[in-house]
């Protein structure tokens, strides 16, 4: 009888797995015959880059000069820790440390911030 008892435990147990392991592969089961297989997954050509910058993006305004792309100009001219002193409507001033100690570099106020010597 406890042989019995146990192989009738054994065999419930063997189908309650058996009946778990069909439900988990069942999910994967496609029911749409009629519209053909899911389609593929297709990654775009620029997955993983970040979206394009927007139209205009790093350009000096249309109207003038920018004091920042002022401060960065004196920079490249050779100054350190340049700062925008005063915004004229022709001019801006530029105020830094060079090689030779403090000095000061105009920009005229159009667009492109070119240098006036």
């Amino acid at each position: 009888m406890i042989n019995f008892t146990k192989s009738a435990i054994g065999i419930l147990l063997a189908l309650g797995t058996v009946a778990s392991t069909s439900s988990i592969a069942s999910a994967q089961y496609y029911e749409g015959y009629d519209r053909g297989p899911p389609p593929r997954f297709e990654p775009d050509r620029d997955w993983g880059r970040p979206p394009a910058p927007p139209p205009g993006w790093g350009r000096p305004p249309r109207g003038g000069c920018d004091p920042r792309w002022a401060e960065d100009k004196a920079r490249d001219f050779g100054f350190r820790r340049a700062r925008v002193v005063d915004v004229t409507p022709r001019r801006v001033i530029v105020q830094g440390w060079t090689r030779r100690g403090p000095g000061e570099i105009s920009f005229a106020n159009v667009r492109g911030c070119p240098a006036l010597r």
